[in-house]
């Protein structure tokens, strides 16, 4: 009997260790590249040519850093990429938070049409539209500004995040609407006030997703910058790419630079996003 009783134990603890295993191999996979990316940075040319996955001869050789951060303009392509990146963010959340909501909770006349627009929105690839951008915004003459990607960038995100706080809405009672407007509550403050803490953990979640897709932006800012001085970060990363060579540690200094401000976003609000997911699974 007791070999009877030890051998389910032995299962579940076997499974358990396979169960943990996967996500920490997965967890290994994501960390590892990072890794290569920041001893890389250390290294010279030849020594990367060498071997590109042995460690650099030394960590004092910060020749890249000073190539990096003095003679190319690395500071302002990525104040540029910050700038665009808090203006998306800003009209993404605020628009895909008024229409999610208008759209999971009215019923109008053009409300069906509105919706099968958003749904069309995410079956249009960005490389279809590439074309088009450019030639309406040359013919506009607002290309070359450091806003023009703005507008095709929140177009293309905002199809997406107003789906999500359709769904997050539809688990939101109506009660709380209901029970604000016999308080006296305006509509506005209502939906301010109230229905906006609430959605807080998808709005969350959607900030990070629209955060990470700017940030790594490549398409739009290709087509529509041709000054070196409105480069965002993704372009930036081109020059050091020649003809016949590619100087592959100046670049992996470049992305280490670009990416951690990311990591640090990811870092600081990664409790948010597993909140968010989480209480959305809770609720659905």
């Amino acid at each position: 009997m007791k070999a009877t009783n030890n051998k389910p134990k032995a299962l579940s603890a076997f499974a358990t260790i396979i169960l943990n295993l996967i996500p920490a191999v997965y967890a290994v996979t994501c960390i590892i590249p990072v890794v290569w990316i920041f001893y890389s940075t250390f290294k010279t040319m030849p020594e990367f040519a060498a071997n590109v996955l042995a460690l650099p001869k030394s960590f004092l050789n910060t020749a890249n850093y000073d190539y990096v951060l003095t003679r190319v303009p690395i500071l302002q392509s990525m104040f540029n990429t910050v700038r665009i990146t808090f203006f998306v963010l800003f009209f993404v959340i605020l628009l895909a938070f008024i229409n999610g909501y208008f759209l999971a909770r009215f019923k109008f006349t053009f409300r069906k049409f509105i919706a099968g627009l958003y749904t069309c929105g995410l079956f249009i690839p960005i490389h279809a539209i590439l074309v088009p951008t450019y030639i309406i915004f040359s013919a506009l003459k607002i290309n070359n500004n450091w806003y023009s990607t703005i507008l095709p960038v929140v177009c293309m995100e905002l199809t997406t995040m107003t789906f999500l706080v359709m769904g997050y809405m539809a688990t939101v009672p109506r009660e709380l609407e209901e029970a604000a407007y016999i308080d006296g509550s305006t509509f506005t403050r209502t939906l301010f006030t109230i229905i906006l803490p609430v959605v807080k953990p998808v709005l969350v979640t959607c900030g990070i997703i629209v955060f990470f897709h700017t940030w790594n932006e490549f398409a739009f800012s290709l087509i529509l910058f041709d000054k070196e001085s409105l480069y965002t970060l993704p372009l930036a990363l081109m020059r050091f790419k020649g003809d016949y060579v590619t100087d592959y540690p100046r670049i992996m200094t470049s992305m280490f630079v670009s990416i951690v401000p990311a990591l640090l976003i990811y870092t600081l609000f990664s409790k948010q996003i597993i909140k968010g997911m989480m209480t959305g699974a809770i609720k659905g």
